[in-house]
């Protein structure tokens, strides 16, 4: 059932929905809060280019204005059921959210979820995770829209081809995730939220947040450490403009100065450079560039 009013925004300012917190304009934006929603988009707007945008923390706007229609799944898109360990949860939620209500009904595996900033969809896309989990192994299945075909279709986690920060989604970008299902174990309160707390504690004191970042930038080359390659080449407070390599962690990079995209970019080219110029190996982007 479609909602009677979907919210939607023209020349929307796109600033507090990326975590780079870059300035930048789309000329409509879309809220949907229903699959019914998501399909009268296409089928009203076809014509136009479309940009699905989950929580914005793992992306890089790389230009100041889209003549682009944004879909965003931020807020919005994001009830959440429970059947015994079994939780069947739209795409839009934030993993925070997801996991303080696995926290409130006594479930375990979603403690490393707890400090990873990501919409649930963007998280099944990138195979989010860290130290050694990943969303992958607790997913059960996913439901999708594909605007081409005009269908809504289930995918089981096996036939995903899940990879290290890559999965079927990542490959086939017009697909709209709107649902998984995530099986989780019952376990002590109190254990659960001491995960919690020990994981957030662990990540704050290696990542910066002092100002504005998407998480990682790179991908881990095989045999390599990004932040030991940044300090190896002395890469550390790199700057272009108003962006700069993280002082604190390598792997970061920061907007501390009212950076664009294209600041961002820079900074990235030019430490790719470094690395493939003194160990031949190239640096993947880990984040979205859109």
């Amino acid at each position: 059932m479609k909602s009677v009013f979907m919210k939607t925004v023209t020349d929307l300012d796109l600033t507090n929905f990326n975590s780079y917190r870059l300035k930048a304009t789309c000329k409509r934006a879309f809220f949907p809060d229903s699959e019914a929603d998501i399909q009268e988009i296409y089928e009203k707007y076809g014509d136009s280019k479309k940009i699905i945008l989950g929580s914005g923390h793992n992306i890089i706007l790389a230009k100041e204005y889209y003549e682009d229609d944004f879909i965003i799944f931020s807020g919005n898109f994001s009830h959440a059921s429970i059947d015994g360990s079994l939780l069947s949860v739209e795409s839009g939620i934030s993993m925070y959210d997801l996991s303080i209500l696995a926290l409130d009904n006594n479930l375990s595996g979603l403690e490393l979820f707890y400090d990873i900033p990501s919409s649930l969809g963007g998280a099944v896309v990138m195979n989010a995770g860290a130290s050694g989990e990943e969303i992958k192994d607790l997913l059960v299945k996913v439901r999708y829209y594909d605007p081409i075909e005009n269908t809504f279709s289930e995918i089981l986690k096996e036939d995903i081809n899940f990879e290290y920060r890559n999965s079927f989604f990542q490959r086939n970008p017009h697909l709209i995730i709107t649902k998984a299902w995530l099986n989780l174990k019952q376990s002590d309160a109190l254990e659960i939220k001491d995960k919690m707390e020990r994981n957030k504690e662990v990540r704050w004191s290696k990542q910066p947040k002092d100002f504005p970042n998407a998480g990682s930038v790179f991908k881990r080359p095989p045999g390599f450490f990004v932040g030991a390659l940044m300090d190896e080449l002395q890469l550390k407070g790199y700057t272009v403009g108003g962006a700069k390599i993280s002082e604190k962690h390598g792997g970061f990079i920061v907007n501390f100065n009212n950076a664009t995209g294209e600041d961002i970019l820079a900074v990235i080219k030019h430490a790719q450079k470094m690395v493939k110029d003194r160990h031949g190996v190239e640096l993947e982007v880990e984040q979205r560039i859109i």
